[in-house]
């Protein structure tokens, strides 16, 4: 593959980042922008984050950048990285360095000189490409070559980048779902299932990043069928996926036109019951927004969810909940639910208008009176279509004073 030059990618084109590099070159230092920029700039894809690996130390990092007025954080300083932020951009900048101890999950480093040695401590060849200040790109371990053949590979030996850290056997999947072409590679797929007992030594929280981030990859129905026949998603979720519908849900997001979801996509693949999201929830170390989100989507749906029924659906459970629930029933093979999709889609549940103060005025007292009569109003007032005139809405609010209409 030939190697174009970065220096017309939109990102080079912040003038911060010309400073930056401008800064950190010279007086016997090099900096070079490495990985996901330049592999994604390469593939045509978009750049998020934009990282910088350099000669020179921590300290001189910061010294050159802070005398030249830029804000510099030692967010990973044990490990060589200095966060600059340049007009509004943030800037990984970490000394080149050597892993000369690894457990599975973590490495201690040196600080090194080396290019080589830098590159080879990274786990694909892909993500160990190099730009220089000049937009030249610089391969040093054959990622150009597995960049057009769109394969994931990992440098040297499989086996040893993933006792180094057992997270690359997901980063392998997570990667070949969102870069790869064709089968995964052999020798690495090899190495992940002789090496998959180290999942179990993990950090939830990087299982979960890692797995959230496959979920939401182009490739990752076929890279979840490659997994679970190696054996190596059912300790991810607890149980045997439901990949089937995993396909079909992806499909299903295109058609109704909704974006996809991280959380709805792991709804689809491992959860049928509560219990499924309870334990999906501990094993991933969900936030709680997240765990809300997925015991949500294990709710029910009704059989009958046309005009005011479907609305009231619809408030009830949550745009969300309901959108998620009636995409994932679908993919798991009920017929029926393109309707409620649109409806979902359409409607915007109202907020309910009435407030305890409007029964305090028809003579309630604070208590559990009020609140029982303000649950009648309300289901009354769903029951109604959602009424925003004001006549109904006094109608309403006297028939659940007078301790009549609708049960919550």
């Amino acid at each position: 593959m030939s190697a174009p030059s970065l220096a017309g990618a939109e990102f080079w084109g912040r003038s911060g980042l010309v400073d930056l590099l401008g800064l950190l070159n010279g007086a016997g230092e090099e900096a070079r922008v490495v990985g996901g920029a330049v592999r994604n700039t390469l593939l045509d894809l978009p750049v998020t984050d934009v990282d910088i690996a350099t000669t020179a130390l921590p300290q001189e990092v910061t010294r050159r950048v802070r005398k030249a007025g830029m804000k510099a954080v030692p967010t990973g300083i044990e490990h060589g990285t200095v966060t600059v932020v340049v007009e509004h951009h943030a800037y990984e900048v970490t000394t080149l360095r050597e892993d000369t101890e690894t457990d599975g999950r973590r490495a201690v480093v040196r600080f090194g000189r080396s290019w080589q040695h830098d590159a080879e401590r990274r786990d694909f060849t892909m993500n160990a490409l190099y730009a220089t200040a000049r937009g030249e790109v610089i391969d040093l371990v054959g990622g150009l070559n597995d960049l057009a053949c769109q394969r994931v590979r990992f440098i040297g030996d499989a086996e040893a980048r993933i006792r180094e850290d057992h997270l690359r056997i997901l980063r392998l999947f997570r990667f070949h779902a969102a870069y790869g072409l064709g089968a995964v590679d052999q020798a690495a797929l090899t190495a992940c299932v002789r090496l998959r007992a180290g999942l179990a030594r993990l950090s939830r929280e990087r299982v979960r990043a890692e797995t959230l981030k496959l979920l939401m990859a182009g490739g990752a129905a076929p890279t979840l069928v490659t997994m679970s026949d190696a054996g190596l998603l059912q300790p991810i979720l607890g149980g045997i996926g439901d990949l089937a519908a995993f396909r079909r849900l992806v499909s299903l997001e295109s058609q109704w036109g909704v974006p996809a979801a991280a959380l709805r996509r792991l709804g689809a693949l491992g959860v049928r019951v509560r219990e499924d999201a309870e334990r999906l929830g501990e094993r991933l170390r969900l936030s709680n927004k997240e765990g809300r989100r997925l015991l949500a989507l294990a709710g029910p749906l009704p059989r009958n969810f046309e005009g005011v029924a479907g609305r009231a659906y619809i408030y009830r459970a949550g745009t969300e909940a309901a959108l998620d629930r009636a995409l994932i029933a679908a993919a798991r093979g009920r017929d029926d639910l393109a309707a409620l999709g649109r409806l979902v889609q359409s409607f915007e549940p109202p907020v309910f208008p009435l407030t305890a103060k409007d029964l305090l005025a028809r003579g309630l007292r604070p208590g559990p009176a009020l609140g029982a009569a303000l649950a009648r109003a309300e289901a009354d007032w769903i029951g109604r279509d959602f009424p925003l005139d004001a006549a109904d809405l006094a109608a309403i609010a006297d028939t659940a004073a007078a301790g009549q209409g609708a049960e919550g």
